[in-house]
């Protein structure tokens, strides 16, 4: 094989590996997953964008970046499972910290707020898909 054409091969899959598509997608049926029920703790409230909130002590921000593995998932799917282990990874923070509460929490892919009470954003690529998430600890 000509290894100019192995060259063009290399570099143009490279494109195809680089896929990054952003969903916006509903954090209700997040929350209404039935994996959501058993994992997901009921002593820690979750906040997102500008809900209302009790009053407490400001413990500190903190940002959850997982990812997982989008093999045999629609991508939809995979944002849905890395939206519930994001919030998880929120709320064992939020345990180790002291607090009750996660507040403010928001969109943060790539250090890119997107703020809103209904809707989470989610990146999904050729073999990943993220989640990154910020918010703020209260007791």
């Amino acid at each position: 094989m000509n290894k100019w054409l192995v060259v063009a091969l290399v570099v143009s899959s490279g494109s195809a590996f680089a896929r990054d598509t952003k969903y916006i997608l509903k954090i209700a049926d997040v929350l209404s997953m039935p994996e959501a029920a058993g994992r997901l703790d009921a002593k820690i409230g979750l906040y997102f964008g500008k809900q209302p909130f009790p009053a407490g002590e400001n413990r500190g921000e903190v940002v959850a970046n997982p990812k997982t593995n989008s093999a045999n998932k629609s991508d939809e799917d995979a944002c849905r499972w890395v939206m519930l282990s994001a919030l998880m990874d929120l709320q064992k923070r939020a345990r180790a910290m002291g607090a009750t509460a996660v507040v403010n929490i928001e969109s943060f892919y790539k250090k890119v707020p997107f703020s809103s009470e209904t809707e989470f954003e989610c990146h999904a690529g050729g073999f990943l898909t993220g989640v990154a998430l910020r918010g703020s600890m209260i007791k």
